[in-house]
């Protein structure tokens, strides 16, 4: 077993096992987008990263990759992972703003608006439909192409293939394809109107170690339960 420590708590795990795995099994959420449970482990969004060490050494590892080592100190909501994430959330945003998946993590993250031009694409490459196709339907129909700025996701020499069963699996499991939000003006962006929020209190705790990492936040509750 790995004894490591997850936010003050110390956790006992197998040889292994992921740091998004060690967290939710303590019930600490940390929001994942190219992750999928029965997919293996990508990090293509970093949605998920948490930081690790002691500082000034500390560094933001994806979760979802990076293996738990002995001793190791993981803060899965530190006010340098929250300020990672929320930038990643707006580069996605910025890609795809009318994937309601994303959306959503905007405006539980208290992203108000994109400082970044909407290109509205059809994929994050995120992977999920490659490796859909890959593990779960043992087709491999499709795959990445191209590199850099030219990569995207289609069939081999970009033909139709002969192996794919048109299952659907990749329309299933792609954050951008399963929900579409109609709310499209660029000058706003952020539409929430599908989102339960809550009154955030992150930004007023004076935490540079740990911020609030309660779902929803216990805090919020009570502070809203006192004011009806």
């Amino acid at each position: 077993m790995i004894n490591l420590t997850i936010n003050g708590l110390n956790v006992s795990v197998e040889k292994g096992t992921t740091l998004l795995e060690a967290a939710q099994y303590l019930g600490f959420p940390i929001p994942t987008l190219c992750h999928m449970e029965g997919l293996s482990p990508y990090g293509a969004c970093r949605l998920c990263v948490v930081e690790i060490g002691t500082e000034p050494k500390s560094k933001l590892v994806s979760s979802c990759t990076y293996p738990a080592e002995e001793g190791l100190k993981v803060r899965t909501a530190s006010k340098r992972v929250l300020r990672a994430r929320k930038m990643i959330i707006e580069l996605l945003l910025a890609s795809c703003p009318q994937s309601k998946t994303i959306q959503d993590l905007a405006s539980a993250h208290g992203v108000r608006r994109p400082r970044f031009r909407q290109e509205y694409e059809n994929c994050i490459l995120c992977g999920r439909c490659v490796r859909m196709c890959e593990e779960q339907m043992m087709a491999k129909a499709i795959g990445f192409t191209y590199r850099g700025t030219k990569r995207a996701i289609g069939t081999p020499f970009d033909v139709k293939s002969d192996v794919c069963r048109q299952c659907g699996g990749c329309l299933y499991v792609c954050p951008v394809c399963e929900l579409r939000c109609t709310y499209n003006e660029p000058e706003k962006a952020i539409c929430g109107g599908c989102a339960n929020l809550t009154p955030p209190c992150v930004e007023k705790q004076d935490f540079n170690d740990m911020m609030c990492y309660m779902d929803p936040c216990v805090a919020c509750e009570i502070q809203d339960r006192n004011h009806k």
